[in-house]
């Protein structure tokens, strides 16, 4: 599976464990080979919480994409979140020592690389590097800058920061699941590349996942990710509302809301019942669908008031032409998306994967619930091209040299440029290993 291209995504979520195997065909979509999907029982608001409810989780949602796939998953590309997300803007420079020549790869993943030695808070870690914009020479708005000759090398970036004990539970238990990370990829960046085109980050948009645990945030403008956020408020705690407003047990008040729940009161009548049953043979329960929508709509008020704040936060809010894209399993409340135009005044749509799948998928994948997940595996795939290319590019380096017969010629042997030795070498995930090899071991 190493250097097959294909790409497993691995979804660690609050509700659900979602393995998805994947590949890209001839015509640039999206096949699914297999997926796997169990319920989540060791996770809280996207942080591991039960490292061994995790790991089994895990295992089993492991065996099911393997045995639809017929691939023996080892590598997997695994989503973080949690409210410990957040991150910030930094402009990084370097000096460079000869300005006649052209800036190369290397010296744009230098100056990238050295945005993880900023100084962090106890406890935290630098998850991700993404440079938005380039400078060369006070030049700026550059998009790609190799080629260019120039002394002086800046960049505008948007680094991610999280937890580091929280990194470590996920690596912790990966590992011990028989499993090995690739990337470890920051879930709302997954979500946008599953569901968003490129015209509407190049015109601005506002992507919100209502995930289980959370609701994750990513704005991009002018083709760029300007800011990314994490809501620790999602679909889990709209079903506590209406176990608490029902006075029902947690399973019905789940099946009541995918079923019936609305997120606008105002579309039910009060006539309109639904029974319950009863427990241990009392009487049904009945509830006004009126009632169930209102609890909804009161808890999908306070989520989307958060996305406006951080909406209005960024500096964005003028200049969104692409308006808001709503995935996630929270996406698939009804009225949910007149209800975000009616609160932000911003044009709204469900996103949906299946711009970027084959046709032969299964209907299910083509689900807001699973945008996580593809778009991990999207994700992945286009880190591992890049460093495929990368490699191409690189100048074969002498291995060995092996001893001819006397009389003939000595042979070298190279490494061969278009096969990866290492998969998306990350700093941050070097750290991890270093620091918490004892702990996984």
């Amino acid at each position: 599976m190493k250097n097959s291209g294909i790409i497993v995504g691995l979804d660690i979520g609050t509700t659900k464990i979602a393995v998805i195997v994947g590949r890209k065909n001839e015509h640039g979509k999206i096949e699914i080979l297999g997926y796997g999907k169990v319920p989540s029982i060791g996770v809280k608001r996207g942080v591991v919480a039960n490292i061994d409810n995790t790991i089994q989780s895990i295992k089993e949602a492991v065996a099911e994409a393997s045995a639809k796939s017929g691939v023996d998953i080892k590598y997997v590309n695994v989503g973080i979140a949690g409210q410990h997300i957040k991150s910030l803007q930094h402009r990084g420079s370097m000096i460079r020592e000869d300005s006649e020549t052209e800036i190369s790869q290397e010296d744009i993943d230098k100056l990238c690389n050295s945005m993880y030695n900023l100084n962090m808070n106890p406890g935290e870690e630098i998850l991700d590097v993404i440079p938005q914009e380039f400078s060369i020479d006070g030049d700026h708005g550059i998009m790609t800058p190799k080629g260019y000759t120039g002394s002086s090398l800046e960049a505008n970036f948007h680094i991610i920061i999280g937890q580091t004990a929280a990194a470590k539970n996920i690596y912790k238990c990966v590992r011990r699941a028989g499993l090995e990370v690739v990337e470890l990829i920051l879930e709302p960046i997954a979500s946008a590349e599953a569901v968003l085109s490129e015209e509407e980050k190049e015109a601005g948009v506002v992507l919100v996942d209502v995930g289980g645990g959370t609701s994750d945030i990513a704005i991009f403008h002018a083709g760029i990710i300007r800011h990314t956020a994490v809501i620790p408020l999602g679909g889990e705690i709209i079903t506590e509302d209406i176990k608490e407003g029902c006075s029902i047990i947690k399973k019905h008040a789940e099946e009541l809301k995918i079923k019936f729940g609305s997120a606008l009161a105002r579309e039910n009548r009060e006539e309109e019942i639904v029974a319950i049953p009863g427990l241990r043979g009392r009487t049904p329960k009945e509830i006004s669908l009126k009632n169930l929508a209102s609890i909804i709509q009161a808890r999908m008020e306070e989520i989307i008031e958060h996305v406006y704040y951080e909406i209005k936060n960024s500096g964005y809010e003028k200049k969104l032409i692409g308006g808001i894209v709503l995935t996630g399993g929270g996406a698939h409340l009804k009225h949910v998306a007149q209800l975000t135009e009616f609160m932000t005044g911003l044009d709204t749509r469900i996103g949906y994967p299946n711009e970027h799948l084959a046709s032969d998928v299964p209907s299910e994948m083509a689900s807001p619930m699973f945008a996580t997940g593809i778009g991990l595996v999207i994700e992945g795939i286009g880190r591992y091209q890049k460093e495929v290319e990368k490699q191409k590019h690189e100048e074969p380096v002498i291995i060995e040299e092996a001893p001819e017969p006397e009389g003939k010629k000595k042979r070298k042997k190279v490494k061969d440029p278009s096969r990866p030795t290492k998969r998306f070498p990350e700093i941050f995930l070097d750290k991890i290993k270093s620091i918490f090899e004892e702990d996984v071991d």
